[in-house]
C-alpha cells in the first residue's frame, strides 16, 4: 500500500462534506459545530456522572453513619425484657431491706447504661391512646377517663436514639355501654 492511497477519517468527512458544496471551509465549519457539540454532550455527560457519583457517596456515607448509630438498637431490644423483669422484681411486697436497695442500686446502673446507648422511654398512662406507641392488649368500659386513654401500661414503650424500638402494652378505656352500669375499682 503506498501513503498516498491512505487518507486519515477527518480528512475523508472533510472531502466528503466539502465534496457537495465545493468550499472547504463551510465543510471545516460545519465539522467544527459538530465536534463542538459533541462535546458540550461528553462535557454535560461527564458532569452528570460525577454528580451521580456524588449523590451515590453522600447516600452511602448517610447510610454508612445511620447504621453505625442504630447497630446496637437490635442488643438494646433484647435486653429489654432483662430490664422489665428488675422493674417487676422491684414492685414486689418480697424486696425489702439491703437486698432490695442492691437490686435497686444494679437496676439504676443497669438502666444508665442503657440510657446513655440512646434508650429512651415512653410514658403512656393518662395520655391518648396511639396506635403508632401503643398497643392495647385491654379495653375497660369506664367513664372516669376520657374515651381513648390509656388507663393502665404493662409493658413500657421505648424509643431507640428517636426511634420506636418498642410499643406499649396498655389498657385502654373506652365509653360505656349505654345502659350498662359503670364498672368501678
Amino acid at each position: 500500500m503506498s501513503k498516498q492511497g491512505i487518507q486519515k477519517p477527518e480528512e475523508d468527512s472533510v472531502e466528503r462534506q466539502g465534496s457537495g458544496n465545493g468550499d472547504p471551509e463551510t465543510a471545516l465549519a460545519a465539522l467544527t459545530e459538530q465536534f463542538a457539540a459533541e462535546k458540550a454532550e461528553l462535557q454535560d455527560r461527564i458532569l452528570r456522572g460525577q454528580a451521580e457519583f456524588q449523590n451515590y457517596r453522600r447516600r452511602a456515607e448517610k447510610e454508612k453513619l445511620e447504621f453505625l448509630e442504630y447497630a446496637s438498637s437490635e442488643a438494646v431490644l433484647n435486653l429489654l425484657p432483662v430490664l422489665d423483669d428488675f422493674e417487676r422484681a422491684l414492685q414486689s411486697d418480697a424486696s425489702a431491706g439491703d437486698y432490695a436497695k442492691g437490686m435497686q442500686l444494679i437496676y439504676q446502673r443497669f438502666y444508665d447504661s442503657l440510657k446513655k446507648l440512646g434508650l429512651e422511654p415512653i410514658d403512656s398512662v393518662g395520655k391518648p391512646f396511639d396506635p403508632h406507641i401503643h398497643h392495647a392488649v385491654e379495653k375497660e368500659e369506664t367513664d372516669q377517663a376520657a374515651p381513648d386513654t390509656v388507663l393502665a401500661e404493662y409493658q413500657r414503650a421505648y424509643n431507640f436514639k428517636g426511634r420506636l424500638l418498642r410499643a406499649a402494652m396498655v389498657k385502654v378505656a373506652v365509653e360505656p355501654s349505654p345502659g350498662a352500669e359503670p364498672i368501678k375499682e
